[in-house]
């Protein structure tokens, strides 16, 4: 899939390549310019979810406004369209996911969460700018370490729900993760295909844009 040969004209690539890269200093600038209000946001305003419904409706929305979260997912789905058999980076990832959510539940601590979530979009970033060719058991450990710490704090949401819309709420938010994984893929995939020369380019401008991401919820978890 990603390895599809499309070769555009030079002119065209030569047009449309600054087109493409001030699409995404848009979108990183609204991501940044919605960061405050994103860490202050939480899905269902902040009440227990208390149907099957509210549950779906409340894991679809904790990792799509939190932009930590959001980014990380991205950076995953974005290497796994660049390394052969990656599929298994981000099952790695949506498992323990759905494990660290379960310590949350067992009111087991988890300390420096927001720290860790933080510096897992960092590296994942880095990972994706600088190209790093990482074995896939590698980064499966390394996405399943970060699994943990994004599905503890997916968690906070959930507390106190009953086993309905608990089960709704982990299912949505392993749904929306995998769909935006797929989606980032898919992305990838269309850019390689039109824009093969700029492709690297792209990828660690997007990478470099993830790590900003990172940095920025570094630093305010850091002095919060």
């Amino acid at each position: 899939m990603i390895y599809k040969h499309h070769k555009p004209t030079k002119g065209r690539i030569r047009v449309l390549f600054p087109k493409i890269r001030a699409i995404v200093v848009s979108a990183t600038l609204i991501f940044f310019s919605t960061i405050e209000s994103a860490i202050a946001h939480h899905p269902m305003g902040g009440k227990t979810p208390a149907n099957l419904w509210e549950g779906f409706l409340s894991g679809i929305g904790h990792p799509v406004i939190g932009i930590d979260h959001l980014a990380f997912v991205v950076a995953v789905g974005l290497i796994a369209a660049i390394i052969p058999q990656s599929i298994l980076i981000l099952a790695s990832f949506l498992a323990t996911a759905l494990l660290g959510t379960g310590i949350h539940l067992l009111s087991i601590d988890l300390p420096l969460t927001e720290i860790a979530i933080a510096i897992s979009v960092v590296a994942f970033g880095l990972i994706l700018a600088l190209r790093q060719k990482l074995t896939i058991p590698l980064l499966s450990i390394l996405a399943g370490m970060a699994g943990i710490f994004h599905g503890y704090a997916y968690g906070e949401a959930i507390i106190g729900a009953e086993m309905t819309p608990l089960l709704a709420y982990l299912l949505g938010f392993t749904t929306i993760q995998l769909i935006i994984a797929l989606l980032a893929m898919k992305f990838a995939e269309l850019l390689n295909n039109y824009w093969q020369n700029q492709f690297f380019s792209l990828m660690r401008f997007l990478g470099l844009a993830i790590t900003a991401i990172g940095v920025v919820f570094f630093t305010s978890a850091i002095f919060s």
